[in-house]
């Protein structure tokens, strides 16, 4: 048996059954042709003609097995009494079904009273006489449920109290759910404990396999299996093949755990045994220690090929081409070494070549190891010296097989060379007419230094006229110089090969008079002058910075806002956001771009709460990684779905997905890359809105009423700046959590506005709640945020009826024709005036007169700023004469007279009904009842109530001056 088809054992019984018949006259087992001629057997009774009949047929005892509920199907033909002819005694065209629990086996004792009645069962269609000349038999087939069974074992019966039937079959079974393996995790056979719950089952996993999750489902009371929840994994050198993990074959190998297949060695690389973790690699072949397995066994690279230097003085470039085998890898790098050789003389009168490191002071442009391109320059080399470099190709595996590396070799001889300039030079002493300085050898020489040469001038002449000295030391005094004047000066060195390059200019000044200062006092006089100045510079910065961002912040106008939508996008004012997914070829394109996928595993069932259009619907928890556990609601799509019902399905989530606010149902996330398919959203405590009202009929403030009311109204404004209609907006599709926060779900029916403001939404057929649904969306299928306003209309009123029926019994048209006379629904009992004119705005028959919901909003809003406006009450007061909008129609009326309430309850829908009918007085009118009204052809329960209200205040017309209609 399949996993999603219940299992049904089969108690069979053929040939003699040996059941117990009392009395002995009653039942009798007779063997037989059916229509088709084919033998069959039945137990049969017709005892029609005697009084009083009780035969009993009692079966063999059947053990229950692991069974709780027992489900006993009949097949059994059955006469028509009127077919009968000269009836003595009372025909009957049922029999009773009944069972006895025992824990063994009776035998033949039989006790009528011990026996519990299942069910009477009478037959859908009986034969006549006329049948059976044309073996015509109608055969009857009835399941019936026996149990809960606590016993071993049962007894079934069946008893005749005089009625013509043969039983052709009886079937016994009781359902379960199969073993199966599922995720690589068997579930044994279970039984359902009961038909109210579901029956959560552990998983095993199956050989060489690990858990993920702890691997369990759910067997349902069908023995059907629903929402696997964890998994298996198979250990690595093992793969899934049919629902188990087998190991991986010779030439292929799987690392890791996972139910992925294993995979053929890589070249290279080869695996002798079954279940392997890797594939060894080839001889002369590697895999570096960071490499994959999955990455081919590889060697080192051959050596660089066609190196060329060109000699620069004691500089040298190096360039080469890359290699001609690159042993399989990309990742190679180039090492130059640096070798300073000179000749010896060996023992026998010969010369050899001996060589060392380079000095560390030589320099590699960009650097000597690690290198990827083919070039390097090496300086600061010695002048006339003897080098040789050997480049050497590297890649990730060349430290393991160092006996298989290669490099090229390339021996030069540098030039003769000039110094490097000198870079330090320090200001000894400084007079009105001297200076005395001091510097450091150059740091490359490239030679003896023969002297140097110091050039100075006049900062202002600019060179035009300057002075040289020379000086075999590293220090020298410079005399005759201006007082209070600036110089600069540059010092170069010279050897046997030339002047080296002049050191940068630097600058000193002579001063102004006698006093002389040491090169140490003046740093210190300088470095206290720097940091006085850079403090003053930091007090200005700060200062202009803090005088912007001020400056900045005020010149903001009020009026220059941004709105955020939820995921963080800009949202400017006129402009939509919302995104119809009905318009996505591939439901899963928009679910996927406006709901986050979840994990199966994050998600835990607790219990089914109830079933929805598509499937069941759960209470759980959603544990995301790194956050807190929540309580959520969860929608599953039933195994079995049609595409189209996917889409449906998924289509909610994609609109729940692009909504953020808190008067709006949150959605946490979708499943579909698992089955079942789910949507989870927050969990509300309290159900839905009317459901909740009912139960606490009377039991809140009119400020919690109000409360309530202005959050539906805050999110259908949200939704409608977004352009979107819901199209099913009533107290059912409202959930309320424990804070009694009201929040609008269930987006089955809403569709998304055009662009034009005045557009509306056309159906193509479908089902519409009449009662909560405005006229020109029922009668041309026209739906807006003005149709919305009208539902929320009906809201109102079932929030302040505390979840009261709309227009009670009246049937679907009977509410359609009424509306569209004119009739509005009654103030309910103790409602504020001012919300039931709100209902009265919101139920004006045009559209473009209804409040937007930002008017709703504003005005609940005053509500409950006074909330002593509550007090007043639509029963007992007048209606306020004006209405809560602006507008140039349905202004309030008053009466006068009995004429004019007469001429008032003609504008009903039962105007009919009082054409012709003439009162004298208010007392008179007063007296009315509904059995009267009744009588005069007002047959509709809301009409009643509007008009025996109105006639009480009618009656208080005399004391109280005109009353309003």
């Amino acid at each position: 048996a399949h996993s999603h088809v219940p299992f049904v054992f089969l108690l069979s019984f053929q040939g003699e059954l040996g059941w117990i018949s009392y009395p002995q006259h009653g039942w009798e087992e007779i063997s037989g042709v059916d229509e088709h001629y084919t033998p069959i057997r039945t137990f049969q009774v017709c005892n029609v003609m005697e009084y009083s009949q009780n035969n009993w047929l009692r079966t063999n005892w059947i053990p229950r097995q692991s069974a709780q509920k027992i489900y006993v199907e009949l097949k059994f033909t059955l006469r028509d009494c009127n077919s009968i002819p000269l009836v003595l005694g009372t025909c009957k065209e049922t029999f009773n079904l009944l069972y006895l629990e025992t824990d063994d086996d009776q035998g033949s004792h039989f006790r009528e009273h011990q026996f519990s009645k299942v069910d009477t069962i009478a037959a859908d269609e009986s034969f006549t006489q006329m049948d059976l000349g044309d073996r015509i038999l109608k055969l009857n087939t009835e399941v019936r449920e026996v149990g809960p069974m606590n016993k071993k074992g049962f007894y079934l019966a069946f008893q005749d109290v005089g009625a013509c039937v043969a039983l052709v079959s009886v079937r016994v079974y009781f359902k379960k759910c199969p073993y199966t393996v599922r995720n690589l995790a068997s579930f044994p056979d279970t039984v359902p404990m009961d038909s109210q719950s579901l029956v959560e089952v552990k998983g095993s996993c199956v050989n060489h396999s690990k858990e993920e999750e702890p691997p369990r489902m759910y067997c349902s009371t069908e023995g059907e299996w629903l929402v696997p929840i964890g998994k298996c994994l198979c250990n690595p050198g093992y793969e899934e093949k049919s629902s188990t993990c087998q190991m991986c074959q010779p030439g292929f190998y799987k690392s890791t755990l996972g139910n992925t297949e294993c995979s053929k060695c890589p070249p290279h690389s080869f695996s002798h045994h079954e279940g392997s973790l890797f594939c060894g690699c080839e001889k002369n072949y590697f895999r570096a220690e960071g490499d994959p397995v999955a990455m081919a066994c590889t060697r080192p690279p051959s050596a660089p090929r066609n190196v060329i230097s060109s000699i620069n003085e004691t500089s040298v470039i190096l360039d080469w081409s890359w290699p001609e085998d690159n042993g399989g890898r990309r990742d190679i790098t180039f090492t130059v070494v640096c070798k300073r050789c000179r000749s010896a003389p060996s023992g026998g009168g010969g010369l050899n070549q001996l060589c060392e490191p380079c000095r560390s002071n030589v320099r590699f442009l960009p650097r000597a190891a690690g290198l990827q391109n083919t070039t390097v320059t090496v300086a600061d080399l010695l002048a006339h010296t003897n080098y040789t470099f050997e480049i050497e190709a590297q890649n990730g595996v060349s430290p393991l097989a160092p006996k298989m590396r290669q490099y090229a070799a390339v021996t030069i001889t540098t030039n003769q060379a000039a110094p490097s300039p000198v870079t330090v030079i320090k200001k000894e002493k400084t007079s009105r007419n001297s200076v005395s300085l001091s510097w450091q050898q150059p740091e490359r020489p490239n030679g003896i230094i023969l002297d140097y040469e110091i050039k100075y001038y006049e900062k202002e002449e600019q060179e035009t006229s300057y002075t040289i000295l020379r000086a075999r030391g590293c220090n020298v005094t410079l005399n005759g110089l201006k007082p209070n004047t600036a110089y600069l000066l540059q010092i170069r060195a010279r050897t046997a090969a030339g002047y080296g390059a002049s050191s940068p200019s630097i600058q000193f000044e002579t001063s102004p008079d006698s006093f002389s200062i040491s090169s140490e006092n003046s740093q210190v006089v300088l470095i206290a002058i720097s940091s006085a100045v850079a403090i003053i510079l930091l007090t200005v910065l700060l200062y202009v910075l803090i005088g912007r961002f001020c400056c900045h912040g005020k010149s903001k106008h009020p009026d220059e806002k941004r709105l955020h939508f939820g995921n963080g996008h800009l949202r400017l004012p006129g402009i939509r956001t919302y995104v119809d997914p009905h318009t996505y070829e591939d439901p899963s394109q928009a679910v996927h771009e406006f709901a986050k996928e979840l994990d199966a595993s994050c998600i835990a069932i607790d219990k089914v709460v109830g079933a929805g259009e598509f499937g069941e619907v759960c209470s759980g928890r959603l544990k995301l990684p790194s956050k807190k556990e929540i309580c959520v609601a969860i929608k599953t799509l039933k195994g079995g779905y049609t595409d189209k019902q996917r889409r449906d399905f998924l289509a909610e989530a994609s609109i729940m997905g692009q909504f953020d606010h808190p008067n709006i149902i949150r959605l946490e996330g979708v499943v579909t890359r698992s089955k079942p398919v789910m949507i989870v959203t927050e969990y509300m405590e309290n159900g839905s809105l009317d459901t909740f009202l009912r139960k606490h009929d009377a039991q809140f403030t009119g400020i919690q009423l109000v409360g309530m009311l202005r959050g539906i109204a805050s999110g259908m404004k949200y939704l409608s700046d977004m352009g979107y209609v819901h199209r099913d907006l009533a107290a059912r599709n409202i959930l309320v959590n424990s804070n009694l926060v009201c929040k609008v779900s269930d987006f089955g029916l809403s569709r998304v506005l055009e662009d034009d403001p005045e557009a509306a939404y056309t159906t193509r057929g479908g089902k519409i709640p009449i009662r909560w649904t405005a006229p020109e969306a029922i009668a041309y299928r026209k739906f807006t945020s003005a149709s919305d306003a009208w539902s929320y209309g009906i809201v109102l009123w079932e929030v302040m009826s505390y979840g009261e029926r709309p227009y009670w019994e009246m049937s679907n048209q009977d509410v359609i024709k009424a509306v569209d006379e004119g009739y509005r629904l009654p103030p309910p009992m103790d409602c504020p005036a001012t919300l039931y004119q709100l209902m009265l705005d919101c139920w004006q028959k045009e559209r473009n007169n209804r409040p937007k919901f930002e008017q709703i909003v504003s005005i609940l809003d005053k509500l409950i700023r006074n909330p002593g406006s509550l007090k007043i009450t639509a029963n007992t007061t007048s209606r306020p004469a004006n209405l809560l909008l602006d507008r140039s129609s349905s202004e309030v009326t008053s009466v006068g007279t009995v004429g004019d309430w007469m001429d008032g309850m003609r504008t009903l829908p039962c105007k009919e009904a009082f054409s012709g009918v003439s009162y004298s007085s208010c007392d008179t009118l007063a007296k009315t009842s509904t059995e009267d009204l009744k009588k005069v052809g007002v047959t509709i329960v809301g009409p009643q109530k509007k008009i025996v209200s109105s006639l009480k205040a009618l009656e208080s017309h005399t004391k109280n001056g005109p009353v309003p209609v």
